[in-house]
């Protein structure tokens, strides 16, 4: 890594991962067993609060399984919002499942509850019910959680919750991960706390979540010798990485009030450039991590400065930023299966950027981008 570059989202240790490590080592629980798993699974469960957590390797292998428990299987379709990381939907093909894609609303960029119902509707009159649908909280912001969850019940469909982005997130005081019949959380390194790689699954009862262990370290049976009834995953996370995990619970309210610091600065940046939005909660019923700020360029607005004009200003200053993730639908991996919606999605990846927002984003940083800004849009 260049010193001097200034990174979208990189990892913020806080001072006493190093402690857990060496626990780790120097008791030799360095496999994916140990007493930091243990540690840190009860540390999110009592930061969620009633709920349990298994912790995996990655947040891919989390929804992965989340789809097993499910009882998704080959030939099932399974309903995914478009506008998402790629991990999010590629679990459906692991299964052998069809992904029927969703497109966004313009509050939350998240699921559309209108094309949501529509696509149920319809593939109930086609074919069959849709075994289960993936909701994501975009950017740390949650999803429309009352709506989706009355078409969910409306037709007795589960919702796999994808909090990858959005621990400590909550709607009306309640946290992220807990809405779904299943949630799942990542921890890779851009992440708003991270273990290096991993993740974790939520789940309502300590039986799924036994199960989960269960299927994430091979679906060893009861035996004195390695007996399997069942096809299972080595999706453990290991108690080394666990540790990182116990030291970044201790800074994880910490970090996310930085970040949504880091959302303030830009709001204050942005407020009088005509034609640029910054991405924020609908209202006060929402709480967001601001994991990445973002925000929509309007060219028609801005005297033809785009939101590809400024990510390449940014980056000839060395400053990293990207566009909003390109929805499923239009990816050349997905783009054969049946997508449900207007444009949204696409028009948000088309005018969409994110900004850096690491909670360690210096002082000096913010002004560069700055800067950066000014320069471009006040010539």
């Amino acid at each position: 890594m260049h010193k001097n570059k200034i990174w979208l989202s990189p990892p913020h240790m806080g001072g006493s991962e190093l402690k857990y490590i060496q626990e780790a080592f120097d008791s030799n629980w360095v496999a994916p067993i140990g007493p930091n798993i243990n540690a840190f699974e009860q540390d999110l469960e009592d930061y969620l609060g009633s709920h349990h957590v298994a912790a995996l390797n990655s947040g891919t292998s989390a929804i992965h399984l989340g789809l097993v428990l499910l009882g998704v299987q080959p030939g099932d379709t399974v309903l995914c919002q478009s506008m998402t990381f790629s991990a999010s939907a590629n679990p459906i093909l692991y299964q052998g499942a069809t992904p029927i894609f969703i497109d966004s609303e313009t509050e939350t960029y998240n699921l559309c509850p209108i094309a949501l119902e529509e696509a149920i509707v319809d593939k109930i009159a086609k074919d069959k019910k849709p075994k289960a649908i993936i909701a994501v909280h975009l950017y740390g912001i949650p999803y429309k959680i009352d709506q989706i969850r009355a078409v969910a019940d409306k037709y007795s469909i589960p919702i796999l919750e994808d909090s990858a982005e959005a621990l400590g997130s909550s709607y009306k005081g309640q946290k992220c991960g807990t809405f779904g019949d299943m949630g799942v959380f990542s921890f890779n390194g851009s992440k708003i706390i991270t273990t290096s790689s991993g993740g974790a699954i939520v789940t309502k009862t300590e039986k799924l979540k036994e199960e989960a262990i269960f299927l994430a370290t091979q679906a060893r049976d009861e035996a004195p010798h390695y007996q399997h009834s069942q096809i299972g995953y080595n999706y453990r996370m290991s108690n080394i990485c666990a540790g990182i995990g116990r030291g970044q619970m201790e800074v994880l309210d910490y970090h996310i009030g930085l970040r949504r610091n880091i959302h303030e600065f830009y709001v204050e940046l942005f407020e009088d450039i005509k034609g640029v939005t910054v991405f924020t909660v609908p209202d006060a019923t929402y709480f967001s991590n601001y994991w990445l700020t973002t925000i929509l360029v309007r060219p028609s607005e801005t005297n033809g400065v785009s939101s590809e004009t400024l990510r390449l200003a940014l980056e000839a200053a060395n400053i990293e930023s990207r566009p909003l993730w390109k929805p499923m639908h239009l990816q050349p991996v997905f783009c054969k299966y049946p997508y449900y919606g207007n444009t949204v999605s696409e028009t948000l990846f088309n005018d969409g950027l994110c900004l850096p927002s690491g909670s360690n984003l210096s002082v000096e940083d913010r002004a560069q981008i700055k800067a950066v800004v000014f320069k471009l849009f006040r010539k």
